[in-house]
């Protein structure tokens, strides 16, 4: 199975200019997103979503209907996470600390079936990544602690919440790892692609 890193995403000339600059890497629908910064010697403002500009400036126009925030110690790696039914498109940004995060296409009628997407998101950065529908995501915590939150398309559905393995050679995630990942049984269990289920 072809894998691929896509951690070098590149600007698109058509978003200069406007609150929110987009990168796209090799797995397109899969969005590195900066937000216009206003900073001055009291700190610092952003729209961290707005829903008129994420759609002028992605051509999606979607609905997040829940927000969700972590907080992860150094190490900690939360995924794959996906849901079979009910899929989640994410919007992912870091308010604390630094991670890895990653996307891994599940969609069987994609070119880009089984490839992933990462990116280093901080609260430094201010950057944001969009997970589309049809995507496993996780991330692993750089810094001595993360807060992530993120918005969703759909609710949380355990039951239908599926687990992707993290360390699966078929998908030959590059994980920078620095000692070992501090994980739950479940997402230790995960599936292998090869027997996971999937879209279409």
């Amino acid at each position: 199975m072809a894998s691929t890193c896509s951690a070098a995403f590149r600007r698109s000339p058509f978003r200069e200019g406007r609150a929110v600059i987009v990168e796209r890497g090799a797995i397109a629908d899969v969005l590195l997103l900066e937000p216009k910064l206003f900073g001055d010697a009291r700190g610092f403002f952003y729209e961290s979503y707005n829903r008129r500009t994420f759609a002028q400036a992605t051509g999606l126009d979607v609905e997040f209907v829940q927000d969700n925030h972590s907080r992860s110690s150094k190490n900690v790696l939360r995924g794959l996470h996906y849901q079979l039914r009910q899929p989640q498109g994410k919007l992912v940004r870091v308010t604390a600390g630094e991670i890895w995060d990653v996307a891994v296409d599940l969609r069987r009628g994609s070119a880009s079936f089984g490839r992933w997407a990462g990116a280093t998101l901080s609260a430094k950065s201010c950057r944001m990544l969009w997970v589309p529908a049809g995507f496993a995501h996780g991330f692993l915590v750089l810094s001595d602690h993360a807060e992530v939150q993120y918005k969703t398309t759909d609710y949380y559905a355990p039951e239908h919440e599926r687990t992707l393995l993290w360390n699966d050679p078929a998908l030959a995630i590059d994980w920078p790892l620095t000692g070992e990942p501090v994980m739950t049984d479940k997402d230790r269990r995960g599936t292998p692609l090869g027997g996971a289920e999937t879209y279409p």
